[in-house]
C-alpha cells in the first residue's frame, strides 16, 4: 500500500482496519517530505513530536476497538499564516522569523480534535501577499508537476505538498485567490468557503474582510469531510457565521441534473489564453452533458474588481501590520538610537519589499485627502460587485469559469512586474469582494501536461451546492 497516495477516507479506514497505524502512516509521510521536498520547498517547519504524540493517541484508540474520529491519523499540514502552539509560525516572513505562539488556531484546534496529525507549517507568500509564493522571505515553492513553475500563491506550499503526496490534505487561506489559483496551478482541489463560514481565530491577518481560511485536498469529497469540521460558530470570532453546518460529505452525491450553471462573458474575454478557454468549453460541454442547463449571464462590474480589489486590501494590510514594530514580538532592528528609528528600521529590515509595496499603497489610499476618492469608491465599488452576484443567482444555481487565465507561468516570469501578477488573480478577487463561496477543481491539462483549473461560484453558505457540481465533474472525468 502506498500510503502517501491515500486519500481522507482511504487513510482512516486503513487505520481503523489496522492495515496500518497512524505513527507509521505519519512516518511515511515524513520520509516522503525528507526525500521530496528539498527540491519543492513547500514545508517550513516540521512537528515531529507533536505529529507522532497525536498519531500515537489514535493508535490507542484503534487498539482499543473503541470508536476513531472523523479524520483519525489522516496527515495534515498547515499554511503558515495559521498560528500553531509552541511550533513556529512566521507568515512567511524575516519579521516573525522566532515566532512561537501560545495558542492554536480554531481550525487548526478542530482539525486535531477530529483526529488529523499536523506534519507542519507550510511555506507561502510572506503574510500572504503574493500569487506566485515567490515573496516567501525564505525560499521559493516549485511546481511538483513542473519544477521550473510557481505554484501559485499565496498558499503555493498547501497546494504543493498536496499534489507531491507530502500530506493528505491541507489548509491554506484565500484573500483573492490564494486558495483557489494554487488549486488551479498545481492540479488539486481548493475550496474558499463564504466570509464567516470558518472561523478566522488565529489566522495573522492580510485584509480582514477579504481573508478566508479553507483546505486543498485530492478530491471533492476530501474537500467537503475537511469543510465540515472546521466550519462553524466560533465565540472567539464575531465575524464567524452562526449558520447550521450540514455534512457536505452525505450531500456532494445528489444528482445535478436540471440545475442551472451560469457563464459569465467578462470571465471569456481578453486576456484568456486559448487552451485555456478551450479546457473550459469541453468543460462546460461536459456539465451540460450531466443534464445541467447553461445560461449566459453578465457580471458588468468585473472589470473594476482588479482595482477595487488592491485598494481595499492593501488599506487592510496597512492597518494590520501597523502592529509589526520590534515592541512587542517579531523582528527587532539592533542598535537604534531612538524609538522612532527603531520602529523604521525593524519594518524596513524585517518586510519583504512585496509586503513594503502594499503597506505603502494602503496607507496612501487611506490619508486624509484620499480616502473618499479611493477607499470609500473601492469600497462602494464592492457593493456593486455584491450586487452583479445577487442578481445572477437569481437566475442560476452556480457561476462556472477559469480560475486563472493562464496555467502555471514561470518562476521568475513575473516577479518583476507587479501589475502583471496582480492581473493574474483577475478571476478570483471578485467572490472576496462579494463574499461567496468558490472551489477550483482540476479540469483538464494543456499540451505541456499543465493544470487548468474550474472554478465553480455559489450563493452565500451555498457550499454544499458547488461541492455537488465539482463531485459530479470530477467524476465523470
Amino acid at each position: 500500500m502506498n500510503l502517501t497516495a491515500l486519500t481522507i477516507d482511504s487513510a482512516r479506514s486503513a487505520v481503523a482496519g489496522r492495515k496500518t497505524s497512524a505513527t507509521a502512516l505519519a512516518d511515511s509521510f515524513f520520509a516522503k517530505i525528507a526525500s521530496d521536498d528539498p527540491q519543492i520547498g513547500a514545508y517550513l517547519v516540521l512537528a515531529k513530536e507533536r505529529a507522532l504524540a497525536k498519531a500515537a493517541e489514535i493508535d490507542r484508540i484503534a487498539e482499543k476497538g473503541e470508536p476513531l474520529p472523523p479524520l483519525a491519523g489522516v496527515p495534515v499540514g498547515i499554511k503558515d499564516v495559521l498560528v500553531t502552539k509552541g511550533v513556529r509560525t512566521t507568515a512567511g516572513s524575516k519579521i516573525l522569523g522566532n515566532y512561537v505562539p501560545p495558542y492554536d488556531c480554531t481550525a487548526v484546534a478542530r482539525l486535531e480534535a477530529a483526529g488529523a496529525v499536523v506534519l507542519g507549517k507550510l511555506n507561502c507568500d510572506e503574510f500572504a501577499m503574493g500569487s506566485s509564493n515567490e515573496n516567501s522571505a525564505f525560499h521559493p515553492v516549485h511546481n511538483p508537476r513542473d519544477l521550473t513553475r510557481v505554484p501559485g500563491g499565496s498558499s503555493g506550499g498547501s497546494a504543493a505538498a498536496v499534489a507531491a503526496d507530502m500530506a493528505v490534505a491541507t489548509l491554506g487561506t484565500d484573500t483573492g485567490g490564494s486558495i483557489r489559483q494554487p488549486a488551479s496551478f498545481c492540479g488539486v482541489v481548493g475550496l474558499k468557503p463564504t466570509y464567516g463560514r470558518v472561523s478566522r481565530y488565529g489566522l495573522i491577518a492580510f485584509a480582514s474582510s477579504l481573508d478566508h481560511i479553507g483546505p486543498f485536498t485530492k478530491t471533492v469529497k476530501d474537500t467537503a469531510i475537511m469543510l465540515r469540521t472546521i466550519a462553524g460558530r466560533d465565540p472567539m470570532d464575531a465575524t464567524s457565521a452562526d449558520v447550521p453546518v450540514p455534512d457536505y460529505a452525505a450531500e456532494i452525491d445528489r444528482p445535478i441534473t436540471g440545475l442551472k450553471v451560469g457563464i459569465a462573458k467578462e470571465y471569456f474575454g481578453e486576456g484568456l489564453e486559448s487552451e485555456t478557454r478551450s479546457v473550459m468549453e469541453g468543460a462546460i460541454q461536459k456539465l451540460a452533458s450531466l443534464g445541467c442547463e447553461i445560461v449566459n449571464i453578465s457580471l458588468p462590474h468585473t472589470k473594476y474588481a482588479i482595482p477595487a480589489y488592491y485598494l481595499v486590501a492593501t488599506a487592510e494590510a496597512s492597518a494590520n501590520l501597523a502592529r509589526f514594530d520590534g515592541v512587542r514580538y517579531g523582528f527587532r532592528a539592533k542598535d537604534a538610537r531612538s524609538l522612532s528609528e527603531m520602529y523604521r528600521r525593524s519594518r524596513d529590515q524585517g518586510f519583504g519589499r512585496e509586503v513594503k509595496r502594499r503597506i505603502m499603497l494602503g496607507t496612501y489610499a487611506l490619508s486624509a485627502g484620499y480616502y473618499d476618492a479611493y477607499y470609500l469608491k473601492a469600497q462602494r465599488v464592492r457593493t456593486l460587485l455584491t450586487h452583479d452576484f445577487e442578481e445572477a443567482f437569481k437566475k442560476v444555481d452556480v457561476i462556472v469559469g477559469p480560475t486563472s487565465p493562464t496555467p502555471a507561468f514561470k518562476l521568475g516570469e513575473k516577479v518583476d512586474d507587479p501589475l502583471a501578477m496582480y492581473l493574474a488573480d483577475i478571476y478570483t478577487v471578485t467572490a472576496n469582494l462579494a463574499g461567496i463561496p468558490g472551489i477550483s477543481i482540476p479540469a483538464d491539462t494543456n499540451q505541456d501536461r499543465l493544470p487548468i483549473g474550474m472554478q465553480i461560484f455559489g450563493k452565500h453558505f451555498a457550499e454544499g451546492m458547488i461541492l455537488r457540481v465539482a463531485n459530479a465533474y470530477e467524476k465523470a472525468r
